[in-house]
Formats: structure tokens, C-alpha cells, sequence
């Protein structure tokens, strides 16, 4: 899977907590290996036509696009990120 980043998701990324990198790597390892898997609460956003939501914890989550061989990775951050897709 070819994984494509914005620059406002490699910004908003340094950006974390240490702790909320190593749990985001941790989840993104099981997402490439399974999107679908339960743990990561993927969700298509509201009021979107192909942007999706995965959970990094109760407070994080990343939004994200499936694109030709691969994913985009759009934002990151607290869950309020979720207001701007």
C-alpha cells in the first residue's frame, strides 16, 4: 500500500505528544495490515464524500483517503480535527 501524506498531517504529527506518535505508529501498522479491524473505529466522516476517520485513542483520532494503490493521510490530532476534513 503506497501511503501518501499532506503537509498539514506531517506538520500536525511532529506536533504530538510522543506518546500519541507511538500509539498512532502502533495503529497504523494494524490499519496497512487490516482497515477494517475493530480497534480502529474506521468511520466515513459525516457530510464527506471519501474521507474516513480511524481512532488513535479516546482523544485522537487521523482522517484519511483510500487513492489509487494506497491511502492519503490528511490530519491528525485531537478529536476536534474532525471538524475540518
Amino acid at each position: 500500500m503506497i501511503v501518501h501524506q499532506s503537509s498539514g498531517f506531517k506538520k500536525a504529527y511532529k506536533n504530538l505528544p510522543e506518546n500519541i506518535r507511538k500509539q498512532f505508529d502502533e495503529k497504523f501498522h494494524l490499519f496497512i495490515s487490516n482497515p477494517k479491524h475493530p480497534s480502529l473505529k474506521v468511520k466515513k466522516m459525516v457530510s464527506t464524500k471519501d474521507i474516513f476517520e480511524a481512532r488513535i485513542s479516546k482523544n485522537y483520532r487521523w482522517t484519511f483517503q483510500f487513492v489509487k494503490g494506497g491511502v492519503k493521510l490528511r490530519h491528525i490530532g485531537a478529536h476536534d480535527i474532525l471538524r475540518r476534513p
